[in-house]
């Protein structure tokens, strides 16, 4: 029997050991203090003349983000189409993410875009990063969205010409040109944030992120090869997010020692990944099949009300779990307070289940004990791992649990947890992107549009869209967002695969009526917003869940913040109504020019 009163309230003493009056600034821009780490890798750079013609369509942004744009386009017949991006291929966060491990957390039929207009086959339930930028590579050819791109190239300016009714973009290579339109899909997850920790440039030994993996310095391979290198190495891992949970086993296998640093444990659930066998996979894909195993997947954990759950995850396990709840209630209690106690215990109910795993699986109890995940599942992104808890059954594998407070210092040999000082070889860095902080920050330019008005200013007071995919006064700019839209954090793709429909769906009917401008009518647009504030907002604003990028690490929300909210009724429902938006060829709300 779960003690309500109880447990709340240990959730609330483990979330204020936590809180820092610093929240994001907690962080230091790795660009800013370590710019050596944001080299590419993978991929040499190639020297080129700088470009300056003219394209129908630019795309700021190589990940699923402009390729689902730029193949929603190409299948719209536009096909003057640019990449441009700052890694030296396309995948976006699947280029940058290489370390050993990675892979993703919903199922990767649903994750991976456009498998049915490419014919890939998931080799797997949760496909690992070389598939996944497989696939991203193989959007491109289909498509043939690389004759034009741009790769390891840095937009630096994107201006409104209101006399050539025409994007001027300029960027770190010398280029100047000119486009109908722009779009801009740079992502919530492309700028690596680093621990401002007194002392991290003193370091002797070596450091990376893991975005940008140091395979020369690991040995290995993304594909899966043991790190022979790390032999013998004593190794740190700072952050014991979902990127630590899926490189923390491979790290363990190889390093000579290694210690885990935790400021605050993730949940950590059953994975369960396995070979998709192909007869099954054909027996589903019948025309149309991923659109509707999209929309089941969105219906179970996304306020759709699916009556079957096709995918059987993690993810859908708690969904399954409230509805089993409410429907349990007597018609009498069906009301608004009733069903989110229903959502509370079942919640509940999972995360006891999550901390016993950690008691369980891990045989030390004192590391079970700090491996336990003391807050709600959904206040932090939840993980699922079947070799992470493991690890830490291995003479070889330290975690340092911080109690909440996280690393203290670091000198040159190591690193320091309060009085105790830790000697390692390497530091690496699994501390996330930068998600607070403004767009343009993480674009790295501000678009200017008419009048010479910036996109910062006109959003000063907060983001003013029309179904977060245009803004007053910035014509012919489309922005590949959540905010204001769908909000489907669970799998992102599906954001995109809708938006790039959207965006071909209003750019041919412009081509096949001679139209040359479009932006929101400014009425259009503050109904669309007044609309959206409507939302409840979600569960990690709760007072007892504990600092994270979910909830602004734990501070108080400017007054801007309040306007990235996505669709009061869920994403299946903002999917629904802009299939109907555009399908009726009206546009309503948009003003062509």
């Amino acid at each position: 029997m779960i003690d309500r009163d109880a447990l709340l309230e240990k959730y609330r003493i483990e979330r204020d050991k936590r809180l820092r009056p610093d929240g994001n600034a907690q962080y230091v821009r790795a660009a800013t203090h370590f710019p050596q780490m944001l080299g590419d890798p993978y991929t040499p750079r190639q020297e080129r003349a700088p470009v300056t013609d003219h394209v129908r369509f630019a795309m700021v942004g190589a990940g699923f983000a402009g390729l689902c744009t730029g193949a929603r386009l190409a299948q719209a017949g536009i096909t003057d189409f640019r990449l441009i991006d700052a890694g030296g291929d396309v995948g976006g966060t699947w280029y940058w993410n290489r370390y050993p491990g990675a892979q993703c957390d919903t199922a990767s039929i649903i994750y991976m875009p456009l498998l049915e207009e490419t014919g890939h086959i998931p080799t797997e339930k949760y496909a690992h990063a070389p598939e996944i930028q497989g696939q991203a590579r193989k959007i491109a050819q289909t498509f043939n969205l690389y004759e034009k791109a741009l790769f390891h190239t840095q937009v630096t300016s994107c201006t409104w010409d209101e006399t050539a009714s025409r994007w001027v973009i300029e960027t770190d290579r010398g280029d100047r040109f000119t486009a109908d339109f722009v779009g801009v899909g740079t992502g919530p997850l492309n700028v690596p944030k680093l621990p401002g920790i007194p002392g991290i440039d003193r370091f002797k030994g070596h450091q990376f992120h893991t975005s940008r993996w140091d395979y020369e310095y690991t040995g290995g391979s993304a594909e899966g090869a043991p790190m022979d290198k790390l032999a013998g190495k004593r190794v740190a891992i700072i952050g014991t997010g979902a990127t630590a949970v899926q490189c923390v086993p491979h790290l363990a296998r190889d390093s000579g020692h290694l210690f885990v640093f935790q400021r605050t444990p993730s949940s950590v659930d059953v994975r369960a990944n396995e070979p998709i066998d192909p007869e099954w996979f054909k027996s589903i894909a019948t025309p149309g099949w991923q659109t509707r195993w999209l929309e089941n997947f969105a219906g179970n954990v996304g306020m759709g009300g699916a009556s079957e759950d096709w995918v059987k995850d993690g993810w859908t396990d708690l969904s399954r779990r409230i509805r089993s709840r409410v429907m349990s209630l007597p018609p009498s209690e069906w009301n608004p307070v009733n069903m989110m106690k229903a959502w509370e215990m079942a919640d509940h109910e999972k995360m006891e289940e999550i901390r016993n795993r950690a008691m369980t699986v891990v045989e030390d109890r004192k590391t079970g004990e700090a491996l336990q995940a003391w807050y709600r599942q959904l206040c932090k992104r939840p993980c699922f791992h079947d070799a992470y808890l493991q690890a830490f059954n291995r003479p070889s594998v330290t975690l340092v649990d911080t109690d909440g407070q996280g690393v203290s210092r670091i000198d040159e040999t190591g690193i320091w947890v309060g009085d105790a000082h830790y000697e390692v070889d390497c530091i690496i860095h699994s501390t996330g992107f930068e998600v607070g902080t403004p767009t343009e920050q993480r674009a790295g330019f501000d678009p200017v549009g008419k009048g010479g008005q910036k996109l910062s200013e006109a959003w000063e007071a907060g983001m003013r869209t029309l179904h977060g995919l245009n803004s007053v006064g910035f014509p012919n700019l489309f922005l590949v967002q959540f905010a204001q839209a769908a909000a489907f954090v669970v799998n992102v793709p599906h954001n995109w695969m809708e938006t790039g429909t959207s965006i071909a769906a209003i750019v041919r009917h412009m081509t096949d009526h001679g139209l040359s401008t479009l932006e929101p009518d400014p009425e259009a647009q503050e109904a669309w917003v007044k609309l959206l504030l409507n939302n409840p907002g979600m569960m990690t604003n709760n007072p007892d869940c504990t600092p994270g990028y979910y909830n602004n690490e734990g501070q108080p929300m400017d007054e801007r913040a309040k306007y990235a909210v996505g669709y009061p009724a869920g994403p299946n429902a903002f999917f629904s109504y802009m299939k109907g938006w555009r399908s009726s060829g009206e546009f309503k709300g948009l003003r062509f020019g």
